[in-house]
């Protein structure tokens, strides 16, 4: 080889030599200058994780996560870790000087008739929630999506000046048309159909089947719309309530959407146990102030509803209390009322969740009712749609079964129904979950009935649920594999972030 060209291809192989070595450290240099500002990103939204209104165990979760693995951590509190629902705090104060010369006329008037329950304890809850515990309702226990729908179709069929409709989940299937069929048909003889379902929950719901409601004059708003760009940073709040008011009569809420799964048509989840509530008397006015201050939050609009409250027809004298809680709330009142019931039981305590996922306070609240005597019994379902929560659930079994806890396991279909029974003469059904995101995130709706007769029916449904069910042991855990008990550690430590 030439001389010439030897010397040529040394500085051509030189220059790619150096040329290489820029490259790689300019990818180095970048990489490092990722690094630093992904923990520069993380250690200021630890600020604003510690600094948000939560429990210690999430602020201390999202403030570990946040500096250690910032890459992940960062872009999922951006879209989940919030927990101040931003602009709703502020525009429900103000909402409040629009709704609340409804609502102290609507508590006026109850009081009025004397349909108010003066007791020390219901003291705590009314003082949560602002509204009172009312008696001469009549409330019956719907059991199963057959008759929760059966009784809700022939209630709007029934209407005479207007229908409230509010879901969670809301699908463009059997069940969905058939419901919408109806309201159509309301809304064709005159009467004012309100519809709310939540963004979220149902995020697959086509255009169309909206479209549809509103030519035919219907009102129909998204609650947590996540069309805007900025509406995408507010996905972990949900609107997870359930409710048909018709006529300010007759109200039915609880657990189940309007899909057909609630129907057990759905063969992975099939049979599907859910249960509502179909009340009338005084509480439904109650229940109606839930509806008219979410529809202001979306619309900014007062509804004329009817306001006067009346006796049950049937002359039953339930006494009922309205337990609206939310993100908003002063004080965390779904947790807190929850609190107050395990705290205030005597003989027993019989919880349904699909969903068990609660913080410190309550596990140690069970724990201390079961240590004073009172029979502490929990059904969850065997398996879950979630597979986070199906983990993190298992690892409350030890520490609960050492307190004489008994945790149930339900295997057949999926148990989606929100259900306590307390002693023998109060009963809860509702939406709210026994976890962190019912206690603190979610807009929930519980109704709680002091009643014997109402409380029977509530344990009549938990028996016959608990005797297809097994006994779950925390023995059942120390078998298991080395992989399993991990995630199931792993799930613990990320639950606050649930």
């Amino acid at each position: 080889m030439q001389p010439r060209l030897r010397r040529s291809l040394e500085a051509t192989r030189a220059g790619a030599r150096r040329s290489g070595h820029y490259v790689r450290e300019r990818k180095k240099r970048f990489l490092l200058f990722f690094l630093a500002l992904a923990h520069l990103a993380g250690a200021f939204t630890s600020i604003d994780a510690i600094m948000q209104p939560r429990s210690s165990q999430g602020a201390i979760a999202w403030a570990v996560s946040l500096n250690t693995m910032p890459y992940v951590a960062v872009p999922l509190y951006w879209f989940f870790g919030d927990s101040n629902f931003r602009g709703y705090e502020t525009k429900r104060h103000a909402s409040r000087q629009e709704t609340s010369p409804i609502i102290t006329l609507t508590v006026d008037r109850i009081e009025a008739a004397g349909f108010i329950v003066e007791d020390e304890a219901f003291a705590l809850k009314s003082a949560l929630v602002n509204l009172p515990a009312t008696s001469a309702n009549s409330v019956e226990l719907l059991r199963g999506g057959d008759a929760i729908f059966d009784s809700i179709l022939e209630g709007i069929d029934a209407a005479a000046d207007y229908i409230l409709v509010q879901f969670y989940t809301v699908r463009d299937d059997d069940l969905g048309r058939r419901l919408q069929d109806r309201l159509l048909d309301a809304a064709a003889r005159g009467v004012r159909v309100y519809f709310i379902y939540d963004g979220i929950g149902s995020y697959q719901l086509p255009g169309a089947y909206r479209e549809r409601m509103r030519e035919a004059g219907i009102e129909v708003s998204v609650f947590n719309d996540l069309t805007g760009i900025f509406s995408r940073f507010q996905i972990n709040f949900r609107n997870h309530r359930k409710m048909v008011v018709v006529d300010g009569r007759t109200a039915w809420t609880g657990g189940a959407n309007l899909g057909d799964e609630y129907l057990g048509l759905d063969p992975a989840w099939s049979p599907w146990l859910d249960a509502k509530v179909r009340i009338s008397g005084p509480a439904v006015q109650l229940v109606q102030i839930s509806f008219l201050e979410d529809w202001f939050w979306v619309q900014g609009e007062l509804l004329d509803l009817e306001w006067t409250p009346e006796a049950a027809p049937d002359g039953a004298n339930q006494t009922v209390l309205c337990l609206p809680s939310g993100p908003a709330d002063a004080f965390p009142a779904c947790a807190l009322y929850f609190l107050d019931t395990i705290n205030t039981a005597t003989k027993r305590l019989w919880i349904a969740s699909p969903y068990f996922v609660p913080d410190e306070a309550i596990v140690s609240a069970l724990q201390m009712a079961s240590l004073r005597g009172v029979e502490v019994r929990i059904l969850l379902p065997e398996d879950s749609d979630n597979s986070l929560v199906k983990w993190a659930g298992w690892s409350y079994v030890a520490p609960l079964e050492e307190a004489g806890v008994q945790i149930y396991r339900h295997g057949a279909g999926f148990l989606h129904y929100k259900a306590l029974l307390k002693d023998d003469t109060s009963a809860m059904i509702g939406s709210a979950n026994f976890d962190n995101r019912s206690f603190r995130l979610n807009f929930e709706l519980t109704m709680e009935v002091h009643d014997p007769a109402f409380a029977r029916s509530v344990e009549a449904m938990l028996e016959d649920d608990f005797r297809d069910a097994r006994l779950a042991s925390a023995e059942e855990l120390d078998q298991r594999s080395f992989p399993v008990r991990l995630a199931v550690r792993i799930a613990r430590l990320l639950s606050p972030l649930l």
